[in-house]
């Protein structure tokens, strides 16, 4: 009896252990991409709060680094351009003509201009530029700010009671979120100037109707809903390679993991994201 009694308490005991390192290999990971998540809103919020003490209609403002602005605003958005233009223009000349076979089937090759103003303004033009962005602006940011972290440049600054994310993450942040509303509306056009030319001297369909019907099928839910998605995707961009760039750790090799964890974090993020919005807006009937 006493040593059944003891089989039991054993049996107990090993189930518990195996619960507890079970739930301990669940948590952990879990535990840890909510700090991570903590550590980027933070950043938001400290930025965000930076921001409305520079501008704010009230009280005393600080000063805003207008010449860091304008900087990382030619580094991160003028100088994307060329890339995102290439790939939008690619975009369109590839749903030109992989919608064209399948509508031609039922004579609706005239509608090729409304299913790639539909794709492009309210989908593909943002989702295009946010994964352009992340690798040439957000893996840049990382990187820059993780060497500065490792170059104890980020303590000399603190030593000097100047606050990083004042000085670096703010126009960085800020840069990127509005360079990534213009290159995207920029990208829009240039997409829609290709589905264009393949509609009219591959398709034969007449100029004036694929830009009446281009115009016609979009609303102004469409291009807007476009635009919110691409500031969002801005800030999830900035915000993710500062936060990864300021937590670096390890040394050169600290600043090359930190590159790969902003670009794979924040393409993972943006497509959650706009997972998000898709299915609000389509609740909302913005569609």
């Amino acid at each position: 009896m006493v040593q059944r009694v003891i089989r039991r308490i054993r049996h107990t005991t090993t189930l518990l252990s195996m619960l507890v390192k079970l739930l301990s290999n669940l948590g952990a990971p879990v535990l840890r991409g909510l700090e991570y998540l903590g550590g980027v809103a933070l950043i938001i919020t400290q930025s965000l709060r930076w921001l409305w003490r520079s501008f704010r209609p009230f009280g005393p403002r600080v000063r805003f680094g207008r010449p860091a602005f304008y900087a990382q605003m030619v580094r991160l958005g003028v100088r994307a351009i060329g890339v995102v233009t290439l790939v939008s223009a690619c975009i369109g000349f590839i749903l030109a003509l992989q919608m064209a076979p399948p509508l031609e089937e039922f004579g609706q090759v005239q509608t090729v201009p409304n299913i790639i103003a539909v794709a492009i303004f309210r989908e593909l033009g943002p989702l295009i530029a946010a994964v352009v962005m992340t690798g040439f602006a957000g893996a840049a940011i990382a990187a820059e700010l993780g060497t500065m972290v490792v170059n104890e440049e980020i303590e000399a600054l603190e030593a000097h009671a100047l606050n990083p994310v004042r000085f670096l993450v703010v126009p960085r942040i800020l840069a990127t979120t509005i360079s990534l509303v213009i290159v995207c509306v920029i990208g829009e056009v240039v997409a829609i100037g290709a589905g264009w030319m393949v509609g009219v001297l591959i398709l034969d369909i007449p100029s004036l109707v694929y830009f009446n019907n281009t115009i016609d099928q979009l609303s102004v839910s469409d291009v807007l809903t476009g635009l919110w998605k691409a500031a969002v995707f801005g800030l999830i961009i900035s915000s993710i390679a500062c936060h990864n760039g300021l937590s670096v750790t390890g040394g050169a090799s600290g600043v090359g993991l930190a590159t790969t964890r902003t670009v794979v974090h924040s393409v993972t993020l943006i497509i959650f994201s706009d997972l998000i919005f898709t299915g609000m807006f389509y609740a909302l009937g913005w569609h």
